[in-house]
């Protein structure tokens, strides 16, 4: 009976260690495919620099399309790409589109971000799928109106705040006619190649492109409130501001036979 009895003391240890072992096993997590896409896991991928440095990016280098501006086309492009493992993006596509030309330059946008941190699942990189929405807004009543003589665009957002009856809420409201520099547009270009200072730094580097310059022209036909959208650097960028604030005095725009401020935008072109 002794020995019986150490024999079924044995058995049930032995039970025991096998059934923990067992266990064990079936709480290790599956080694993930090398191909598979994760759309959930534990640790999200990030862009390199954070979401906030990754939004400023976007919205540094949007083009919004000239074609898509002339329709009034605007909206949010929802577009989904890969995080691969090594942290670059692939299979980039459109999951909600707007526009064909919006879609095109999301996607652009998209391509030409920074890398990733990649994701995680269990401890092991993996590839993920990742959503981000590319928003393309811009002011009521936009229009673009071509550069007379040249062959890029003068992009003018026709919000043009008018006088109202409550001046804290001013009318917005689409010119009857745009502002225009006095004597047209080749006129003002004319007068930007002649009084621009090519600063030496960009010259000894080489640099040239366009800088693309917001400001408002008044009532009065004054440019005012001007500031850089798109920048080159190497002191262009501070020559095309002065050139603008230097600018004389342009046409104003007409709404009801009185005088409004529009809003422009326009490149100042830098060529060796």
């Amino acid at each position: 009976m002794k020995s019986s009895s150490l024999l079924l003391l044995g058995g049930l240890s032995f039970f025991s260690v096998s059934f923990s072992a067992q266990a064990q096993k079936r709480k290790m997590p599956p080694k993930p495919s090398a191909t598979e896409v994760y759309d959930s896991v534990g640790q999200p991928a990030v862009p390199l620099g954070g979401t906030e440095k990754y939004a400023q990016f976007l919205a540094d280098h949007q083009k919004y399309p000239a074609a898509a501006m002339q329709r009034g086309a605007q909206g949010t492009v929802k577009v989904s790409f890969v995080v691969e493992k090594t942290g670059t993006v692939n299979e980039v596509k459109v999951e909600s589109p707007v526009a064909p030309e919006l879609d095109a330059e999301a996607i652009r946008l998209i391509k030409s971000g920074p890398k990733w941190t990649p994701a995680k699942n269990h401890g092991q990189v993996v590839r993920q799928r990742v959503v981000v929405p590319v928003s393309f807004v811009m002011s009521p009543g936009s229009t673009v109106v071509m550069r007379a003589g040249k062959d890029q665009p003068i992009t003018t957002p026709a919000a043009d705040i008018a006088a109202s009856a409550n001046p804290n809420r001013p009318a917005v409201v689409a010119p009857d006619r745009p502002t225009q520099p006095v004597g047209g547009n080749q006129a003002f270009f004319d007068w930007i190649e002649k009084n621009q200072k090519y600063p030496l730094l960009a010259r000894q580097r080489k640099i040239q492109g366009k800088v693309i310059m917001e400001f408002v022209v008044q009532a009065d036909g004054s440019l005012t409130d001007a500031r850089i959208v798109k920048r080159l650097g190497s002191g262009l960028d501070e020559e095309a501001l002065r050139l603008i604030k230097a600018a004389p005095k342009w046409e104003p725009a007409m709404f009801q036979g009185k005088p409004i401020k529009q809003k422009m935008v326009l490149p100042v072109l830098f060529q060796l």
